[in-house]
């Protein structure tokens, strides 16, 4: 049966949930105020993403439905998902303390890496690592980051929504060129969500995503690269690869601050594309830099991973370079100040 329909559904349907959240969002003042750590000059509504939520989540329940995606992966995807959007709407709409967000974002984690089986067998050298019950520990880890990370790099007009577009079509090829295009179908999905936000997103944003889109974004990509990874052991590093300049950038940064002493959990400014963002003047030539590096960089060599059998712990350093280079060429995790 063909299912194509599905993709200008989805489009559409994200597009004009969008406006209308927009729309609410002006009646109800849920504005986002420019202050001294904000990337924005103007007040702009907030609590767009929930429009990746809902349509993404219906999208879920129709490849259910149609036979394109099994239980497990459902409801692992629709309970990490929803739990992190619920906690992000919360906070995007009052203020919830930051012990009680953490201790959400690890139940969350916790019910995605159960339900998607654990963190599968790891390819170092040609050798499948079994680490047990350490890498389910692990897994969960790398779910909480990389929703926060994707709270931290949504900063800038755009560059979350080009992110998961790129990358969401990125792996679709990836699934495509192996011959599996029926696990193509969440991943596509999921970018044409996040295009129809865009189309409202993009510099100059007229809406914002909010941690509700953010987190959400970021946990399903962490739960789909461990589900790709059940299915073929390459297919983890070519995901980790795909999401290269957000883990770069948001890893990189961290660290730089928690050796400086900072505490953390304050908003900030000091990732590399904020700081190119007040380089150039400019939220449209960062994010766009983005859309280009996943694109004529990233994804031709996971590509390459899963093409070519490339190994991928060499693949990942060599795609990660250029990135560290970027990430210290820009200042990130360095005081603003300087």
């Amino acid at each position: 049966m063909n299912h194509w329909w599905l993709i200008p559904a989805v489009a559409g349907l994200s597009f004009v949930l969008t406006a209308c959240l927009r729309r609410y969002a002006l009646s109800r003042s849920l504005m986002d105020i420019p202050n001294q750590r904000s990337s924005h000059s103007v007040p702009t509504p907030r609590g767009g993403g929930v429009a990746i939520v809902l349509v993404f989540i219906l999208a879920l329940l129709v490849l259910f439905q149609v036979g394109l995606i099994g239980q497990g992966a459902l409801i692992a995807l629709m309970g990490a998902g929803g739990i992190t959007a619920v906690i992000g709407f919360l906070d995007d709409h009052g203020h919830v303390a930051a012990r009680w967000r953490l201790l959400a974002h690890f139940f969350a984690a916790a019910w995605g890496v159960y339900w998607i089986g654990g963190l599968p067998p790891v390819m170092i050298g040609g050798f499948s690592i079994q680490l047990g019950w350490l890498g389910h520990l692990v897994a969960v880890i790398y779910l909480v980051w990389m929703l926060n990370l994707y709270n931290f790099m949504d900063g800038i007009d755009g560059i979350a929504g080009v992110e998961a577009v790129t990358i969401g079509l990125g792996a679709g090829l990836l699934y495509w060129v192996i011959g599996l295009p029926e696990l193509a179908w969440p991943p596509i999905l999921l970018a044409i969500c996040a295009g129809g936000f865009l189309c409202w997103n993009f510099p100059p944003a007229k809406i914002f995503m909010g941690d509700a889109g953010s987190g959400f974004l970021g946990i399903i990509l962490g739960v789909l690269s461990l589900q790709a990874a059940w299915v073929e052991p390459g297919l983890l590093w070519a995901w980790l690869i795909l999401l290269g300049v957000f883990i770069v950038d948001a890893t990189f940064t961290l660290l730089r601050r928690l050796l400086r002493g900072d505490k953390v959990y304050e908003a900030h400014r000091s990732h590399a594309y904020q700081f190119a963002s007040r380089r150039v003047g400019s939220h449209l030539p960062v994010t766009s830099v983005v859309g280009l590096i996943n694109l004529l960089w990233l994804l031709p060599i996971a590509l390459c991973v899963v093409c070519f059998k490339v190994d991928g712990v060499l693949a990942l350093v060599m795609a990660y370079v250029p990135l560290v280079w970027l990430a210290v060429k820009y200042q990130a995790g360095q005081l603003e100040a300087s």
